[in-house]
């Protein structure tokens, strides 16, 4: 939307053109009732009741305790937000309760609330004057307004620090002194009577907002008003004074600026956004009290107006004062109503009192108390015509009469999409409606309901997000903890993987030494089966057996060599498995390393222990085999000598006689004698023979070669065993046989 610029609204100023608004209506004033007369000072009550939140905003915290002393001024809550402002001790006395109270609202609410007892002494406390404010930094003189307690006095009361503080650019700065509503006159008074301290006021939020014009509106049916400022604002030729046409509501926010500049507030927008910032006479007056004299807000003037009082007039109350206390003061005549009846604020936008004891607060500006024919009763409303009277006086264009419906019928969704929160409570609606129905108060009732349900979705909503926020912490606290228990085992793991190793090393390290111990076993039974192989052959060779006992003297021999083999074979399996567990561990033996170390030194022990008990089978029968064939060699030796002296059958061989001087068994045993001994030579060097063998480089092939002929041996052994004896025994009846004999021959 397009807006008149700020040159053509001076221009429009300086020739006395103003703007209008749609709507608005022309009651009966009534201001004559108490305009006529200069403020008075109400009397002390014996009870000041002070509601610890009293503008738009949260309260502020409480600051005494009951049985205090406060001086007059002396701070009694401290601001806890922004949208706070303290509460101020309107004069000195003791705290007797700090309890809910009820307080000004239509509902008779409840709120937290001081009482204080005046001890009549009326003693100052401590002021801090900023008399010196044009040399101070702003934002120094706008904490010293806040807290002074000071906010908005003629409306909603809107904490007034935060309206001085706006950063947007201000082009007007406007000081609302229309008072547009029937019977009320307190801006009225004020403005004929202090004047200059109103002036005082604009001097500091000129000082604090800097804007470019300034405007002092005030209705034209109060020339007196208008004369008293032109004469403080004389030697300031930029604060211009401008008459607004007498219509209701020109006092409203919106409707006073649309009629002075043109521009029209967006909606669920601020004054500043259009370039405007405004505040009301009586806040003006507040400020200066708080500037130049230090003096915090703890009174402001009401009018107390009605037909239902004797002397109707405008006083000077203490904040916290009570109702009924302000009535007394303007003689309260209680005959001229049908029931008490007391109105706070005007008849178009103020709302009934539900008790006499609420106390006056910063926003209270008139108590009305109409006798029985001033005001329409609440319950003359009769059904809706529909004549459209309402939607004509609406100064917002709005359509009265389907919210009304709507909210009626409780549909609060269809109330909102008609303009709902839009609707400023001014009451033409009402006034100019031929069914007496109170619109107003429908009004107020749905945007009540409606902003408990949004409050009741945003508390659900919180909750919600609360409850998500636990479970997102309560889930990543959970990976956390995982996180480092994995990492703690990964830590055991790693120093048992390195203990694993170093043991497994040292394992190794012993099933090295037990092969080696194992392949020296295994060649020391190789040389003596070798050995105990050539004995026997060289005692078959000299005592020239038959070819089935040279065939098992071979088989003997071959035996013991298996024998060897197999030692031999089982020692090198034995290293290999150890090398092959210290070099690559399984998975299982790294997650259960305490336990492997154990039983690979368990196998590697069994292996030893096989090895060693297989040479030294190995070794027994070698020997076992060398003994046979030596019994063996003796044997025949006697066989040849028996068949050559009695002229066996058997065919000849060469005669072997006993050397001279010696008989026949003395020749035997020598010569069994002589074949031991050089079968043990023999055996001996073979043994040399095979152990630098074995000490160089034996072949994988032959190893193999040996497993193979230890195998067959570990069949065969018994066998062999069974053959050695039964040649032994042949050998020994043999012998015998040549012996017995000779014995007889001789």
């Amino acid at each position: 939307m397009k807006y008149p610029s700020f040159d053509h609204i001076i221009e429009s100023l300086n020739a006395g053109k103003l703007f209008s608004f749609p709507g608005g209506v022309h009651p009966d004033d009534k201001k004559s009732l108490s305009n006529t007369e200069s403020i008075a000072t109400a009397p002390m009550p014996d009870i000041l009741v002070l509601p610890l939140r009293q503008h738009v905003g949260s309260e502020g915290q409480c600051c005494v305790s009951v049985g205090d002393y406060v001086f007059k001024g002396q701070p009694i809550s401290t601001t806890t937000s922004p949208y706070s402002v303290p509460v101020h001790a309107p004069t000195s006395g003791e705290i007797i309760a700090i309890a809910p109270h009820v307080v000004a609202h239509p509902s008779g609410l409840t709120e937290m609330c001081v009482s204080i007892k005046p001890d009549g002494k009326d003693t100052w406390g401590e002021l801090t004057p900023l008399m010196d404010y044009q040399q101070r930094d702003k934002s120094q003189v706008i904490e010293a307004i806040c807290q002074a307690g000071v906010a908005g006095m003629g409306g909603a009361g809107f904490p007034t620090h935060i309206k001085t503080a706006n950063s947007k650019p201000v082009e007007f700065l406007v000081i609302n002194g229309v008072e547009c509503e029937p019977y009320i006159t307190s801006d009225d008074r004020l403005m004929r009577e202090h004047a200059w301290q109103i002036r005082q006021g604009l001097d500091i939020l000129n000082h604090l907002v800097s804007p470019k014009a300034i405007i002092i509106a005030v209705e034209d049916n109060k020339p007196q008003a208008i004369e008293a400022l032109n004469i403080a604002c004389q030697d300031k030729q930029e604060y211009r004074v401008v008459p607004v046409e007498t219509k209701y509501p020109a006092g409203g926010e919106k409707q006073l600026i649309q009629v002075l500049t043109g521009r029209e507030v967006p909606r669920n927008g601020l004054p500043a956004d259009v370039g405007v910032i405004m505040f009301n006479v009586g806040t003006c007056y507040a400020i200066a009290d708080a500037i130049l004299h230090g003096k915090p807000l703890i009174e402001r003037i009401v009018t107390v107006t009605g037909d239902a009082v004797e002397h109707a007039r405008n006083f000077r109350v203490l904040l916290g004062t009570p109702v009924s206390h302000l009535l007394d003061a303007a003689k309260y005549q209680p005959k001229k109503q049908k029931s008490p009846r007391v109105i706070m604020g005007g008849p178009m936008m103020g709302f009934a009192l539900a008790d006499a004891t609420i106390p006056v607060v910063k926003t209270t500006n008139c108590l009305l108390v109409p006798s029985k024919k001033e005001l329409v009763a609440d319950n003359a409303e009769r059904p809706c015509i529909r004549c459209s009277a309402c939607a004509d006086a609406c100064p917002a264009s709005l359509l009265p009469q389907q919210m009304f419906w709507h909210a009626k019928a409780k549909e609060y969704d269809k109330a909102e999409e008609y303009d709902l929160f839009d609707c400023i409570e001014c009451g033409a609606c009402a006034y100019v409606c031929p069914s007496e129905i109170p619109l107003v108060h429908y009004y107020r009732q749905a945007k009540s309901e409606i902003r408990l349900q949004r409050d009741e979705r945003n508390k659900a909503e919180k909750a919600k997000q609360r409850f998500e926020a636990r479970n997102e912490r309560l889930a990543r606290e959970k990976r956390e903890r995982e996180e480092k228990h994995r990492k703690a085992k990964e830590a055991r793991l790693a120093a048992t993987n390195n203990k694993t190793t170093t043991t497994a090393s040292s394992g190794s390290e012993s099933a090295k030494g037990g092969a080696a111990k194992d392949k020296v076993a295994a060649a020391l039974a190789r040389a003596k089966a070798k050995k105990a192989a050539q004995q026997a052959q060289a005692s078959a060779d000299e005592a020239s057996l038959s070819q089935s006992t040279e065939t098992d003297s071979a088989k003997d021999a071959k035996k013991a060599q298996v024998a060897a083999a197999i030692a031999r074979a089982k020692a090198k399996k034995a290293a290999q498995q150890a090398e092959t567990t210290s070099a690559t561990p399984s998975s299982e033996s790294a997650t259960n390393a305490p336990d492997s170390p154990p039983q690979q030194t368990e196998l590697s022990a069994a292996d030893e222990k096989k090895a060693r008990v297989a040479a030294a089978v190995a070794r027994a029968k070698a020997k076992k085999a060398a003994q046979a064939k030596a019994s063996m060699s003796d044997a025949a030796t006697e066989n040849k000598t028996d068949s050559s002296s009695d002229g066996a059958k058997e065919e000849s061989a060469p005669v072997s006689r006993p050397p001279a001087g010696l008989s026949t068994d003395e020749a035997d045993s020598k010569k069994a004698r002589i074949a031991a001994a050089v079968a043990k030579a023999k055996a001996k060097k073979a043994t040399q023979q095979e152990t630098a063998e074995e000490t160089k480089t034996p072949s994988s092939q032959s190893s193999e070669q040996s497993s193979e002929q230890a195998e067959q041996q570990d069949v065969s052994d018994p066998a062999a065993e069974k053959k050695a004896r039964i040649a032994a025994a042949v050998a020994k009846a043999k012998a015998k046989k040549a012996k017995a004999e000779r014995e007889k021959n001789s």
